[in-house]
């Protein structure tokens, strides 16, 4: 555990595993899955995200033209009337549009939740159990999306490393400062930035709001902050960055964009 190869080593792996846990988990993950229909295995993906800039297409590629689509859908979260849309084949794949024409183009953070049934002569089953919830989001430019991803990222990989440096022997205030300075940058400046414009909101947490992503954000930043208040002077402050580091992956643990922006109808 001393040596640093090693340290590293298990920063790496579990820094990549939280954060595909974190995406697969999120509720913007595509819905996946499978169907029975006329004795043939028929998979699914239908998306939970799509640009505000363009419709979100539902698409099912089953090459058995005996087999026809319906897509139910409504503005979540209302009581609206389910609204059943006819889905077009077009060789092996069956097609619609959210919103369909002629309604108009959603707006930042206007959610709508949806389910597919595939119907093959008196057969048929809907996908998934659940309606599946999709949001829609303004288009966020790379030069803000891609530093603040990887700002946080690597913020959760240096916390890791100064975790196995203030418990294997190393210097915390290294990795602890790099730490401290990456998530403030990834989460405080660049984050708002990229929330802005998705969602046309610099900051949806406390005080103005639920959002866990900000919430989140926020409680990993107070914990280094306060790491790095512990930092000064030259203290390793070996205690304060575990802590830090501990609170950093449980709130990280959270997926991503739950309880997030949402339109209010």
């Amino acid at each position: 555990m001393r040596k640093p190869w090693v340290q590293w080593t298990l920063a790496v792996v579990i820094t990549l595993i939280a954060a595909i846990y974190q995406r697969r988990t999120g509720p913007t993950y595509p819905a996946r899955g499978s169907v029975e229909l006329g004795g043939q295995a028929i998979t699914l993906t239908l998306l939970r995200t799509h640009s505000i800039t363009g419709r979100q297409p539902v698409t099912v590629t089953v090459a058995d033209t005996a087999v026809t689509g319906t897509v139910e859908w409504r503005r979540f979260p209302t009581d609206d009337a389910w609204i059943t849309e006819q889905m077009w084949r077009e060789g092996d794949v069956l097609s619609m549009v959210l919103p369909p024409p002629p309604e108009p183009l959603m707006p930042m953070a206007g959610k709508l939740a949806y389910r597919v049934t595939l119907t093959r002569g008196a057969e048929a089953v809907s996908f998934p159990e659940q309606p599946a919830i999709t949001r829609f989001k303004g288009d966020v430019p790379m030069w803000v999306l891609i530093p603040h991803v990887l700002c946080m990222f690597f913020g959760m990989l240096f916390a890791m490393r100064a975790l196995f440096a203030a418990v294997g022997g190393g210097d915390t205030r290294r990795w602890g400062f790099t730490t401290t300075a990456l998530l403030l940058l990834g989460g405080f400046v660049l984050g708002p930035i990229v929330q802005k414009h998705a969602f046309d909101a610099y900051w949806t947490g406390v005080p103005f709001g639920y959002d866990l992503t900000d919430n989140k954000t926020l409680i990993a930043g107070v914990s280094w902050i306060l790491a790095a208040l512990r930092m000064r002077g030259g203290r390793q402050a070996k205690l304060a960055v575990i802590i830090a580091t501990i609170v950093t992956m449980v709130v990280f643990a959270i997926p991503h964009s739950m309880w997030g922006s949402q339109a209010k109808w």
